[in-house]
């Protein structure tokens, strides 16, 4: 028997505002790569992690029925950013945070939001509501209590010590903290930008184009997740203008967006350098880009086209696909996680339970490249056999022929 053409490509994955550490993403990758392997009857092998400044990288070695694919897999760092930010004292990210709600507001972001998604706005003001609930049920606790001992002292104290009490369960129960700091993050990327990330993405920049120079790859896959997405596009915008649109010959280069935030930042007035970088990256036709969006997750965009909502002229760029997160998880698994906002958003990057239209996995460790993937209805699922079987090239051609009728059969 003919040994199956191994597929090879190198991805560079930028996550969302998650301060966990490159040996914890690791983790969560090895554990979630075997729900791809149960699902697509394939065998996978991932790598210790070899941990720098820049990247965390593992190799992942994927096999199936009749192909075979091999993954160096990029971890862009961003989990130290994350952590000074959370480090900081409170007496710092709570005015921080007021700032930044303020500011998106004024600077036109929440108002564009509104147009583009209610429900992200909605997620906007949810932290903010809930520091006003906090600090009214402290001001009521603190004046019974004033009223009760006839102490003004007395009062007060006990009414900073009720907020730090609801503010310490908030920050655990509904990621408050979290939430806060991503906010005060992002006013700062936009207003000022951050010295650390900007020498990092340059670097990662240059790693970028040196391996699109070579063969040793047949695709290079960024990958931006939530508000990694609007890093992956500052991380692209640096490779084009090093040189990454004028190789010739080489791996394909794809793009993929998934629960992105770009329009959080691209609709602040102040965003102008994400909107010029997304505008040039929208025209690069050696740049294959497609962006994920899934109705049941309120910290994206649903069925909302970018470039058009930040006042740029429409191109064919980027691919718009929406997607089911129910149709990618077990039906008795989807009720248990459907109210937690942050899981579901999380499900763009976790493994799948059942053969959908969007599997990140077969996107990083699977033997098609991202653009046949993304330009088919139905992903996947139709190049693969019940047995995880690729399906040769005329039958793969015409099972995707038409995935609309497919899908509905």
């Amino acid at each position: 028997m003919t040994e199956a053409r191994v597929f090879r490509r190198r991805i560079y994955h930028i996550g969302g505002y998650d301060h966990a550490r490159p040996e914890i993403v690791h983790g969560r990758f090895v554990r979630e790569l075997r729900r791809f392997e149960r699902v697509w009857a394939a065998s996978a092998t991932a790598s210790e992690p070899t941990i720098g400044e820049d990247l965390a990288t593992w190799q992942v070695q994927t096999r199936g029925a009749n192909w075979q694919s091999e993954t160096e897999f990029c971890l862009v760092r961003w989990d130290d950013v994350i952590a000074t930010t959370g480090a900081a004292p409170m007496w710092r990210r709570l005015p921080g945070g007021l700032l930044s709600f303020f500011d998106f507001i004024l600077a036109g972001a929440f108002w564009g939001y509104l147009r583009a998604s209610w429900r992200y706005a909605m997620f906007f003001l949810y932290p903010f509501l809930i520091l006003a609930v906090l600090s009214l049920l402290a001001l009521a606790g603190g004046l019974a209590l004033a009223r009760s001992t006839s102490s003004s002292l007395i009062g007060i104290g006990a009414g900073i010590g009720i907020f730090l009490l609801l503010f310490h369960a908030a920050q655990r129960w509904l990621y408050l903290g979290l939430l806060l700091d991503d906010w005060i993050f992002s006013r700062r990327y936009i207003r000022h930008g951050d010295a650390v990330l900007d020498d990092r993405l340059q670097r990662v920049a240059t790693d970028i184009v040196q391996a699109a120079q070579g063969d040793a790859v047949d695709e290079i896959l960024i990958i931006g997740h939530s508000l990694g997405a609007v890093l992956a596009i500052d991380l692209i915008d640096r490779a084009i203008k090093a040189g990454l649109a004028r190789q010739n010959g080489g791996p394909r280069i794809a793009f993929l967006s998934a629960g992105s935030s770009v329009l959080k930042i691209g609709l602040h007035r102040g965003a102008s350098r994400l909107r010029a970088a997304v505008a040039r990256l929208s025209t690069v036709p050696a740049l294959f880009w497609a962006d994920y969006q899934a109705r049941s997750d309120v910290m994206n965009f649903y069925r909302s086209d970018p470039l058009p909502l930040m006042g740029l002229a429409k191109t064919d760029s980027p691919l718009i696909r929406s997607v089911s997160i129910r149709r990618m998880l077990d039906p008795a698994r989807y009720p248990r996680i459907r109210r937690n906002w942050y899981r579901m958003h999380c499900q763009f990057v976790r493994g799948n339970d059942r053969r959908a239209p969007y599997d990140y996995f077969m996107f990083t460790c699977g033997p098609l490249d991202a653009e046949r993937q993304a330009r088919l209805k139905e992903g996947a699922m139709h190049a693969f056999d019940t047995e995880g079987r690729v399906l040769d090239p005329a039958s793969s051609t015409q099972a995707s022929a038409n995935p609309i009728e497919a899908s509905q059969q």
